[in-house]
Formats: structure tokens, C-alpha cells, sequence
């Protein structure tokens, strides 16, 4: 499509067009709305803010208006493949390479994650007792530098750049010889630098949960989400370090004419096993925080304590440990042979173990409990038999010989979606609907929160149910066609249906916040009857928690103290707490480093070399602050 205005003429998709006349109306409303309820000294403590609590919220913002960008995608999918042979708007061929690309990557790196973060930024230091992260300017540059990435990578669609090379940016299809344009640059550098963020902050927690536990919560006292959030930490530490290196090494492929992926020295299959060294990790990154907020959802609304809290917790650390030993199961038809693919079938079917272990500890805590169906409750209950089914079929795919059926299917998308969705998406629902009195205050309304369950639900399994039969029947991924003869309508427009039903639970959850918000009833410091520290704190949390400090006399201590009827016992004797002190460090060095990757995605590299100087002057800056000095004044000389 050409668009002329007094004489000028621009070329672009209708796609793109449309994308950038809907950003400016949208802007226009939300710059309209700012201006006339002045809401600038609001975004102004937001950009400067270093409080966990305020950084969690951006997270699950930001992370949740990816998410709805992706499910956009998604939606947009669904109709291209509504019936056979279909000629949807324009979203075939490149551009339908383009559509699932976005959708996967925005997915797994710039919501999901993000919204998990978020959860864990609120969460993790009101149960300890901590008062803020252990390092809280950290907190704001990885909050920030994850902004960035996830906005240089949306940016490409605006520049008809998007890259599409799927979510795994497969080599040699990344490299400079098959994909020359820009696109994929976009991808290498926008996931790099949001990697980056998330590398900080899980460095953060796994400081924080060492270091600023309250007096007596020893490690086999701590909640089940603070201890999947540690193990998640330390394996984002590892999986994400591989998938920087993966990127680096494509980036100098591509712009500097190695050959690490291709030619007589490199290997496609080089970067399979990078990625797949991150990738698996990365389901299990994306899961168990959600099993950590299952676990403490569950007693909750069941009345009763977690049953086997010691293997649940031994459990989550060797499902950490057993991820990193599965990722050549992607694999299996690449020709490794029958005995690396005899062990990792093996190991695949050995990780079934501990995830077991926890799903029959969630039934027998359960069992004889007087369960109250809340709304967290309900996207809790609709997890253990959504993911069950998701892990019966992964096990399937870990049979060597069957995957040579499976593999490159719908079967396997159909697979990836019901333990994806089933865990990560269930479990940031249910944690949003339990948190959201600690993040703003306020209690979501139940009704709508049911409507916005049932619908999700039916819908994510009216989708995805039907693509298994679709995959078995011969429907390969990643393909935007398919003829009449085949036999594939009926299933694809069942998930196009589904489809189109979770999108609907997602507007009565977006009404619950506006009708939620609008109405502004408070709640009180404990709405949900809960048993961990959290609840002990007001609602919203505020910047200055816990003083004086709570002691910690066993698990669930808020539940002790009810039961024993008496206040939780308190200490000034704890160990200092972080300063949180506001700062514009942050989102200046992501800036920095945003205008420093543009540059290098076009190669301008003067331009690269003046930001990077910028970033660093910006460290030097920061080298010379001192928040300790500032808040307790400066030391006497001795």
C-alpha cells in the first residue's frame, strides 16, 4: 500500500499501516488521559523507582501488554488457518513467517517472563521479610534493560523488519546467507539485551533470598514460591548465560563474516544445541514459578498445610537439576544416533518423576480440605489436569521412534501450548488474582474473574485438544496452508473457535481492572485468610515493610500465630536492610544501550561508538554514588 501526504509517499504493507495509525490514536487516548488527570508525577516516581513492589507492577504491566500484542498474533494466525486454502489479509508466506515468529517470541521472552518476574519482584521479599531486593538500583537497570530489548524487538514490525526465523531463530535460516536483511537482527539484539535484564535480575534474587530472610526463617521454612523463584534464579543464571553466548556468536556470523553456524568449519546443528541448552531450561524457567504459586495458593484455599512440603521442595530443586539434561530430545531427528537418543529419551522420562511428585501432593493436600473456590483457586484447579495432559503427550515425544511422527507437527505445537499455557499463563492468572491486594490495594471482582476462568479454560482446550488429532493427521507447523482433501478443516476451525474464547475471557479480565479500579474499595492487610508473611503487611505493600521485624518460628508462621491466637513475635535485631533510593540511572543507561544496538543493527558504528560512550560515562557516574552514605551519612575516619 502507498500512502502520499503533500507530495511525500511512503510503501508499506497494509499490516504495518494499520499497526502505526492504531499506535497513534492509542497514544493520542493514553497522552489525553495523562494530561488531563495529570498523572506525570505518577510516571515520573515510576521511572525513577527502585522499590521492588513498583518495579514488579511495570514487569506485569509491560509483560501483560506484550502479552496481549502476542495473543493479537495468535488470533491473526487462527484466522489464516479458520479453512483450507484461505487468503487472510496478507498473512501468508514471508509474512505468515513473520506472524509466528512474533507471536512465539514475544511470548516466551517479553510476557511471559516479564509477568513471572514481576510476581517474584512483589512477592519474594514479603515473604522473607525482606524490606526491598538485596541490590534495588539493579533491580530498575534489569527492569528497564528488559524494556528496552522487548522494544527494539516490537519496533521492527513498525519498520516492516520483522524477523522470520521463528522463536528458535534456527541457523543456518538466521544467518547472514539465507536472511541478509536487517530482520533478524532485530531478534538477535532486542533478546540479547532483554536476556541481559533478566541475567541481573535473577542474580538479584538469589542474593536477596541468601542474604535477607527474617530471623528464623531458615531454608526449610520458606514458602514453596520463594523456593521455585531460588532455583529459577540460579537456572536462568545458567540457561540464559548459553543463550547470550548462542547470540554473540550468531551477531558476529552475520556482521563480521564468521562461520560458527555454516561453512566447512561451522554447523547448523551447533546452534541447536545452544539454544536447546537454554530452550529446555526455559520451559521449566516459565513452570515453576508457577508450581511456587500453585503451592501456596493451594493450602490457602484448602485450609490445610501443603502436604510433603520436604518433596515438594527436593522435587522443584531436581526438576532445576534434570532440566539441564533433556534439551537433545528437540533433537532427536537431527541423526545423533540411537544411544545419545536412548539417553535423552531416558532423562526425558525421568524429569516425569518429580513433576509427579508434586501434582499427587497438590491432590492429597486437597483431599479432606475445606476448600474454598476462589477465583486463584479455580485457575489452580484448572492447572493439574490442563498440565497432566500436556505431560502425558511430552512423554510421547520422548519416545525416539514416535518422534519421528510427531516432530515438526502440530502435534508437537498442540504439546508445547497445553504445558506452556496450562503452567505459566494458569499460574500468572492465579497469582495476579492472589497478589493484586499487595500490588494496588484492591480485590479483583470474583464474578468477572469466573466468567474470565471458564472462558480462558474452555477455550485454551477447545484450541489445543484439536491440533493433536490435526498433527497426527499430517499437519506440519509453521505452514499457512492447507487443501480441502486433506482432512484438517474441521480440527483447525475447532481451535480457531477456542481461540477466539480466550481471547474474550482476556476483555472480562481487562473489565475486571477497569471495574475494579473504578470502584476503589480497599481491602484489608489479609483478604484471602493466607498463612506466610505477606499478609502481615498492608495492602498495598508499602516502601518501608517490617519494622519491627517478625521472627519466624516454623512454616506458615502467620498461620501459627492464628491458631495460637496471639501477634507474631517481632526484632530489631535483624540484619540491614537494602536502600531503596530513586534514581534515572536506570532507565538512562537502557536508553544507552537501546540507541547503541539500533546503531549496530544498521551497522552505523560511529553513531554505536558515541553510545556506548554515553553508557559509559553513565557507569562512571554511577561508580561515584553512594546510597549508604547518603541514607546513614558518611563514616568517621578511624
Amino acid at each position: 500500500m502507498k500512502i502520499s501526504i503533500s507530495g511525500f509517499s511512503v510503501s508499506a504493507p497494509s499490516d504495518v499501516i494499520a499497526a502505526w495509525i492504531s499506535a497513534v490514536i492509542l497514544g493520542g487516548v493514553i497522552t489525553f488521559y495523562v494530561v488531563k488527570t495529570n498523572k506525570f508525577p505518577l510516571m515520573w516516581d515510576y521511572l525513577r523507582t527502585t522499590n521492588h513492589r513498583k518495579i514488579g507492577t511495570l514487569y506485569i504491566l509491560f509483560g501483560f501488554l506484550f502479552f496481549i500484542r502476542a495473543g493479537l498474533d495468535a488470533l491473526l494466525i487462527r484466522l489464516q488457518l479458520a479453512v483450507p486454502n484461505n487468503e487472510f489479509w496478507l498473512f501468508q508466506f514471508e509474512k505468515y513467517d513473520q506472524l509466528f515468529t512474533t507471536h512465539g517470541t514475544i511470548m516466551i521472552f517479553f510476557a511471559a517472563m516479564p509477568m513471572l518476574l514481576g510476581l517474584m519482584n512483589v512477592v519474594v521479599p514479603l515473604q522473607i521479610g525482606a524490606r526491598d531486593l538485596a541490590f534495588p538500583f539493579l533491580n530498575a537497570v534489569g527492569f528497564w534493560l528488559f524494556f528496552a530489548g522487548a522494544m527494539i524487538f516490537n519496533f521492527s514490525f513498525f519498520l516492516n523488519s520483522a524477523p522470520g526465523i521463528g522463536w528458535t531463530g534456527y541457523a543456518p535460516l538466521s544467518t547472514s546467507i539465507f536472511t541478509p536483511d536487517v530482520n533478524s537482527d532485530y531478534y538477535v539484539f532486542g533478546v540479547q539485551v532483554s536476556g541481559l535484564g533478566t541475567i541481573f535480575t535473577a542474580l538479584n534474587l538469589i542474593v536477596t533470598i541468601i542474604r535477607h530472610r527474617a530471623p528464623g526463617m531458615k531454608w526449610f521454612r520458606m514458602p514453596l514460591f520463594t523456593w521455585a523463584t531460588f532455583v529459577t534464579a540460579i537456572m536462568i543464571l545458567l540457561a540464559f548465560t548459553v543463550l547470550a553466548i548462542a547470540l554473540y556468536l550468531l551477531m558476529f556470523d552475520r556482521m563480521f563474516g564468521t562461520k560458527f553456524f555454516s561453512g566447512p568449519d561451522g554447523d547448523p546443528v551447533y546452534w541447536q544445541h545452544l539454544f536447546w541448552i537454554f530452550g529446555h531450561p526455559e520451559v521449566y524457567i516459565l513452570a515453576l514459578p508457577a508450581f511456587g504459586i500453585f503451592s501456596d495458593i493451594i493450602p490457602t484455599f484448602a485450609g490445610k498445610r501443603i502436604f510433603g512440603y520436604s518433596s515438594m521442595v527436593f522435587s522443584i530443586v531436581l526438576i532445576g537439576f534434570l532440566s539441564f539434561t533433556v534439551w537433545a530430545h528437540h533433537m532427536l531427528t537431527v541423526g545423533l544416533g540411537p544411544l545419545l537418543n536412548t539417553f535423552f529419551a531416558i532423562t526425558t522420562m525421568t524429569i516425569a518423576v518429580p513433576t509427579g511428585i508434586k501434582i499427587f501432593n497438590w491432590l492429597f493436600t486437597l483431599q479432606g480440605g475445606l476448600i474454598r473456590f476462589t477465583v486463584p483457586m479455580l485457575f489452580s484447579l484448572g492447572f493439574i489436569p490442563s498440565f497432566v495432559m500436556g505431560g502425558v503427550t511430552g512423554v510421547m515425544l520422548s519416545v525416539s521412534a514416535a518422534d519421528f511422527q510427531f516432530h515438526d507437527s502440530q502435534f508437537v505445537v498442540a504439546h508445547f501450548h497445553y504445558v506452556i499455557l496450562a503452567s505459566t499463563i494458569l499460574g500468572i492468572f492465579a497469582g495476579i488474582y492472589y497478589y493484586y491486594p499487595k500490588i494496588m490495594g484492591l480485590r479483583l471482582d470474583e464474578t468477572l474473574g469466573k466468567w474470565h476462568f471458564w472462558l480462558f479454560l474452555i477455550g485454551y482446550h477447545l484450541t489445543f485438544f484439536p491440533m493433536h488429532i490435526t498433527g497426527l493427521n499430517g499437519m506440519p507447523r509453521r505452514v499457512f496452508t492447507y487443501d480441502p482433501g486433506d482432512g484438517l478443516a474441521v480440527t483447525n476451525f475447532m481451535s480457531t473457535i477456542g481461540a477466539f474464547l480466550m481471547g474474550a475471557g482476556i476483555l472480562f479480565f481487562l473489565w475486571n481492572i477497569f471495574k475494579t479500579h473504578r470502584e476503589n474499595e480497599p481491602v484489608s492487610d489479609d483478604p484471602w485468610n493466607g498463612r506466610t508473611l505477606e499478609w502481615t503487611v498492608p495492602s498495598p505493600s508499602p516502601e518501608e515493610t517490617f519494622d519491627p521485624m517478625p521472627v519466624v518460628e516454623g512454616l506458615d508462621p502467620l498461620w501459627i500465630a492464628k491458631k495460637e491466637e496471639r501477634p507474631m513475635k517481632t526484632t530489631t535485631d535483624h540484619r540491614s536492610a537494602p536502600i531503596a533510593k530513586d534514581s534515572i540511572l536506570p532507565v538512562l543507561m537502557a536508553l544507552s544501550l537501546a540507541g547503541l544496538t539500533f546503531c549496530m543493527i544498521y551497522q552505523w558504528f560511529i553513531a554505536s561508538a558515541i553510545f556506548a560512550a554515553g553508557l559509559f560515562a553513565l557507569f562512571i557516574v554511577r561508580s561515584f554514588t553512594d546510597e549508604k552514605k547518603d541514607h546513614y551519612g558518611k563514616g568517621e575516619a578511624s
